[in-house]
């Protein structure tokens, strides 16, 4: 069994010890009010959107989330969450440095044992969810559900629903489709986002993802038989009946949003043993990021 199947296996178990840290961990977490950034890489970046998301719109303060490369250094925050599975990343490692003494940072990794370690003001370390794939999809999930139990939005209808996500059949006949689509409303773009980056890394699909009014405007046009769009979270009125009307396949997601990011996972695992294709190692890709120093973003 390949690292990235056992690591996807274990995710409600990763859940429920994440969620049960939230409260003791409210000190080095975003406080209601404080207007917040959270950035990351990848993977990481696509899970900093929908926390920002979630945040916003429970009403707990202003939340922006960027890639670490893209932060607009002249704008103010209370504080910068930053999200880093392996606390090497590059971009993140530079952020940190930049900001320090004028704004207040926290990270969330996987591995203290590196330079995040003394970057940032406060550290959560998520050591259990730790990965040895380059595809992330434990601590990504898990470091979200923290994040989500926080801020009193986690409940264990999400963990069952992990595990029912690892044990039905995947949506028949998805495996035959030659281009993929994933959809998301609200904080659910950011879980389209990163089912979209799991399929190209694992299985080198074609895949795209978009907020779901967006799809409409355009990008349904490549949608025919043999194409297959799955929504995360509830879809605009009459958009399934559009896409069958295209001949392609939808898929509806009944179950909470994250555990149907854990179906999709489970797809790019079919998918890549199908094209057999290795997802231990994907092409090009490393499980850290380490650029070179240079002349900063």
């Amino acid at each position: 069994m390949s690292f990235v199947a056992t690591e996807l296996a274990d995710q409600p178990e990763s859940w429920t010890r994440a969620a049960a840290l939230a409260d003791g961990l409210a000190a080095q977490l975003p406080a209601p009010g404080e207007r917040t950034a959270v950035v990351g890489c990848g993977t990481s970046f696509f899970m900093a959107r929908a926390y920002a998301a979630l945040r916003e719109g429970a009403g707990l303060g202003e939340t922006d989330a960027y890639p670490a490369s893209e932060f607009p250094a002249g704008r103010s925050y209370d504080r910068i969450v930053a999200l880093t599975r392996s606390g090497t990343t590059s971009e993140v490692l530079r952020l940190l440095a930049d900001v320090r003494g004028s704004t207040r940072t926290t990270a969330v990794t996987a591995d203290p044992r590196t330079p995040i370690r003394t970057a940032a003001d406060d550290l959560v370390v998520l050591d259990f969810a730790d990965e040895r794939s380059v595809v992330q999809t434990r601590f990504a999930t898990t470091a979200l559900t923290l994040l989500r139990a926080h801020l009193g939005l986690h409940t264990e209808a999400a963990v069952a629903d992990a595990r029912t996500a690892l044990a039905e059949p995947l949506p028949a006949g998805i495996v035959d489709s030659t281009q993929f689509t994933f959809l998301g409303r609200g904080w659910t773009v950011g879980l389209a986002e990163e089912g979209a980056l799991k399929m190209r890394e694992a299985a080198l699909a074609w895949t795209e993802a978009y907020p779901a009014m967006e799809y409409r405007h355009g990008p349904i046009s490549v949608t025919t038989a043999g194409t297959a769009t799955w929504m995360i979270g509830p879809p605009p009125d009459g958009l399934a009946e559009q896409v069958a009307a295209t001949g392609g396949l939808w898929v509806a997601g009944a179950l909470d949003p994250l555990a149907e990011l854990v179906r999709i996972q489970r797809l790019a695992l079919a998918l890549a043993d199908r094209r057999g294709l290795d997802p231990d190692r994907p092409r090009h890709l490393t499980r850290s990021v380490i650029l070179p120093a240079g002349p900063g973003r």
